[in-house]
């Protein structure tokens, strides 16, 4: 599989995305209209609230957020080939704080549907594709030494600035559409 270098795993990760991201545009706004009782069911109210409130909007208004998503989930992508073409390891921290949230990500709509006890939207793509593609990522990248644990640990934390952009970006979606 020489086709399946690092590089060309680096350039998936939007695609990928945006996969992920199809299935829960697609899915959002009928689950949560079907589903809205579990979560004041499951939840203490006041959290309930809140995610009522996030995640209610439109199937457009959800895509335009996504919209936004995918634009840092590109610049990272793009920063991360400035490794090949400058070797400059710099730009890589952006890319590994991007792609640690977004395999973390995946493993809350596994529980999301462990915890619902129904298919919730992401779940599917989480576990087929997601999942499986950032653990080969990680470890071709381990394995070619562009990153190590200390880029991780590093990058971790920073991983937490991608909640505003989140939150913006589903405000966003509210606003344009």
């Amino acid at each position: 599989m020489d086709w399946l270098n690092v590089q060309t795993l680096i350039w998936l990760f939007p695609i990928l995305f945006i996969i992920h991201d199809f299935e829960e545009i697609i899915m959002i706004e009928k689950w949560l209209h079907h589903n809205r009782h579990k979560l004041y069911e499951r939840l203490p109210p006041k959290i309930a609230d809140k995610m009522v409130k996030q995640f209610s909007m439109t199937t457009a208004q959800f895509a335009v957020a996504v919209l936004f998503i995918f634009l840092f989930v590109s610049l990272s992508t793009i920063l991360a080939n400035q490794y090949f073409i400058n070797g400059v390891a710099l730009t890589f921290y952006f890319f590994t704080s991007v792609t640690l949230v977004f395999f973390i990500h995946a493993f809350t709509h596994i529980g999301q549907s462990i915890f619902f006890r129904s298919i919730t939207p992401g779940a599917i793509t989480s576990a087929i594709i997601i999942i499986p593609y950032s653990i080969i990522l990680f470890k071709s990248l381990f394995n070619s030494g562009i990153i190590t644990w200390h880029i991780i640990l590093i990058s971790l934390p920073f991983g937490l600035l991608f909640f505003p952009i989140v939150f913006t970006a589903h405000w966003l979606g509210k606003r344009v559409i």
